[in-house]
């Protein structure tokens, strides 16, 4: 299922935020985008930032430790034993 750029942060369990503030993308950097196995993240070419395209998060956590800014993170909706 597809998401609209925006549209991602109006849902309760996201599991991946993206801080605007924090997000470099709009000068090249596509880290997280690259980082995702999954290919879960997109820029959205109207702002220029990174968001969640899609709804299908493994968790695996390479897009919040990669970032360079600490734009992404990564809710967890439980414990990881």
């Amino acid at each position: 299922m597809a998401y609209q750029p925006q549209e991602i942060f109006f849902r309760s369990s996201a599991p991946v935020t993206i801080d605007e503030d924090k997000c470099i993308a709009e000068k090249g950097c596509t880290v997280c985008v690259e980082a995702c196995p999954m290919d879960l993240l997109a820029i959205n070419p109207a702002t220029q930032k990174a968001y969640m395209a899609f709804d299908e998060c493994w968790y695996c956590m390479p897009c919040e430790k990669d970032c360079p800014t600490g734009a992404v993170k990564v809710d967890i909706p439980y414990l990881l034993r």
